[in-house]
């Protein structure tokens, strides 16, 4: 088995994740939000923007441990304002729309995430094809 690892590097990773963990030609991405290292909220208020931001991040960390977002197989997606669903698919559209079959997702509505300036918190699966 090989595993590897990227680094949580926000605030709330004194709890001991990681972003980001590989085991073989599989890769778990933590829950991701809009945030910087610092833990400062990106794009308050804007469920659009804090979704691109995120998927922006969880690309990061998949292509760090070999991967692309073409690997994505699944996303759950974890938001306080289920309301603003088709935000979020829209920016979900942006980052898998031109894979000929995108991930399986989930959206839940839940009632908060780590700061209220949060708007949602997403997780992604991948498996790496070792071609």
């Amino acid at each position: 088995m090989i595993k590897t690892s990227v680094p949580s590097n926000r605030l709330w990773s004194k709890a001991a994740y990681s972003r980001a963990l590989r085991i073989d030609n599989r890769i778990e991405v933590s829950g991701t939000t809009a945030t910087d290292g610092t833990g400062k909220v990106l794009h308050v208020g804007d469920m659009y923007g804090q979704a691109t931001a995120v998927f922006d991040i969880i690309k990061k960390a998949i292509e760090e441990l070999g991967g692309t977002m073409d690997d994505v197989i699944r996303t759950r997606v974890f938001t306080t304002d289920i309301k603003q669903w088709q935000k979020i698919g829209r920016a979900h559209h942006d980052a898998f729309g031109r894979m000929e079959m995108p991930p399986v997702s989930a959206f839940y509505g839940v009632k908060e995430l780590l700061n209220p300036d949060i708007l949602l918190e997403i997780e992604a699966s991948a498996i790496v094809d070792f071609k």
